[in-house]
């Protein structure tokens, strides 16, 4: 049912509406502007080379966060009308996203330290069950989320406005989500600084030193800026329950606030994430077109050889 009002009353949450909405386009247009900047890479490192896990996991965390883009615009831009049922939708599709992009995420995680570890079946096995426990975990907690959620739409002095009713438990399964993430996150952190530290000192004396060292320096290089930017989008959001904020959602600083934690979750996800693979694809391309010895990467590229012809630009 659709709710039509001019009451003045509203004003406060529409210009809410309006400055989030701003945010929210411009954190999908930095989602497609990383994707133009990186197409030649990924037309050459990734659409034609063998089809593997890694590739499938690239292109969905890519094309998926371009879909979260589009989606996220849609609910959020008060110039477009929706149905209540519609609106719901919106709502809950970028959530699972969400879910299923942090999945895919957590997948390359373990497949980089699976090659880090020397393929190591305990670290696989430790790895793997401490990742399904976490996001069976996420998958309960959101699935009880949207059952107890409601919408509506409203129309609000000419502008359209989905009203979500997050009833229940929201706030404390949003705690026990992001609590569960941050120790995912800096277990994986922790194993790829031990190993990296112990491969630095191992290979002090070796020959090829230099190549495997540079490998793991363009690992570590990836994985703490993502996992930097992961600590900081949760930070902000822990921010979120100061009584700054949290007196006043309507107010332009907590607008500029809430923005701000969504570019950077946007960018968390779907730039970094997917340079995850693009960034080491990259390195090795270029080992394969300058030297011959680009042979001691494959281990540690995820198992897989990119062909790269010597005439490449890459």
């Amino acid at each position: 049912m659709t709710i039509v009002s001019n009451d003045p009353s509203w004003w406060p949450l529409i210009n809410a509406s309006l400055i989030g909405s701003y945010f929210i386009v411009a954190a999908s247009f930095a989602v497609m502007y990383d994707w133009v900047l990186t197409l030649g890479q990924e037309v050459e490192l990734i659409w034609r080379q063998r089809w593997s896990l890694m590739t499938f996991l690239y292109l969905s965390v890519r094309y998926g966060g371009i879909g979260y883009a589009v989606m996220y615009m849609l609910d959020s831009v008060p110039t477009i009308s929706m149905t209540d049922v519609v609106s719901l939708i919106t709502y809950d599709a970028p959530s699972w996203m969400d879910v299923i992009a942090n999945i895919m995420l957590g997948v390359i995680m373990i497949a980089r330290l699976h090659a880090m570890y020397q393929k190591s079946r305990k670290v696989l096995i430790f790895l793997v069950v401490i990742f399904l426990a976490i996001r069976i975990a996420d998958v309960v907690m959101l699935a009880i989320v949207t059952m107890q959620i409601s919408g509506a739409e409203y129309i609000l002095s000419g502008t359209y406005q989905c009203m979500i009713d997050l009833a229940g438990d929201f706030v404390f399964l949003e705690s026990m989500d992001s609590i569960i993430n941050i120790v995912w996150e800096i277990l994986t952190l922790c194993l790829a600084v031990w190993i990296a530290v112990r491969h630095f000192r191992e290979l002090r004396q070796h020959s090829t030193s230099g190549i495997i060292g540079d490998c793991f320096t363009v690992l570590m290089k990836s994985h703490v800026s993502y996992f930097a930017s992961f600590l900081v989008v949760k930070c902000f959001q822990y921010g979120l329950f100061s009584p700054t904020f949290s007196t006043d959602m309507y107010s332009l600083d907590t607008q500029i606030y809430i923005g701000l934690i969504q570019i950077l979750q946007m960018v968390q996800m779907f730039v970094l994430g997917p340079r995850l693979i693009l960034g080491v694809r990259e390195y090795h391309a270029k080992l394969v077109a300058n030297s011959d010895t680009a042979s001691a990467m494959t281990s540690i590229v995820f198992e897989e050889r990119v062909h790269v012809s010597t005439s490449s630009s890459v």
